[in-house]
């Protein structure tokens, strides 16, 4: 499978407008839950793949995630954003959860690591709650609903981006 190097994305951003890209507006929006949205595409074997997310970037927000909800859009879903390499021992878990998800966690380059998926927990303490961990530090995790990725031919390896501080993914050689 030929991934897109860095110089191939930002060839195709440059020669785009940002309404192709993104949509009609690139704005950022709030949610209903009082956090930022933003469009973010996932570049995969079958081409951009775009959704609109919600921006986690605090402990309250990333602590709270999409707790206590019952359902998320088909196309959208939560970023979780870290100033810096987040360590492996710190993973995700589903307490007050209701929506089955799958997670992508995201590398320093953007591109994604690993996919797992989620089952809501309805224990009563959060500490009987399994914890889903990664194999390597992340900078980012995205959550969709479960078969979102493989629904849209998204694995590891494939890039994320997102207008602000999601760039591109550093070239690796491929494509």
């Amino acid at each position: 499978m030929m991934r897109p190097t860095r110089r191939q994305l930002l060839l195709g951003l440059a020669l785009l407008p940002a309404t192709a890209l993104w949509g009609p507006s690139v704005l950022v929006t709030q949610a209903s839950e009082g956090l930022e949205t933003v469009p973010l595409v996932v570049h995969g074997e079958r081409g951009p793949q775009r959704l609109t997310v919600e921006v986690a970037r605090r402990n309250a927000e990333r602590s709270r995630g999409l707790m206590d909800r019952d359902r998320l859009a088909p196309d959208a879903g939560m970023l979780f954003l870290y100033d810096g390499p987040w360590p492996m021992r710190h993973g995700f878990w589903m307490y007050r959860t209701r929506i089955p998800l799958d997670i992508a966690f995201i590398d320093a380059t953007g591109r994604i690591l690993e996919i797992h998926r989620m089952t809501p927990c309805t224990a009563k303490s959060s500490s009987d709650c399994p914890i889903t961990r990664p194999a390597a530090p992340y900078r980012a995790a995205l959550e969709v609903n479960a078969g979102w990725f493989a629904a849209h031919g998204i694995v590891p390896g494939d890039c994320v981006s997102w207008p602000g501080d999601g760039g591109l993914c550093v070239d690796d050689g491929a494509g």
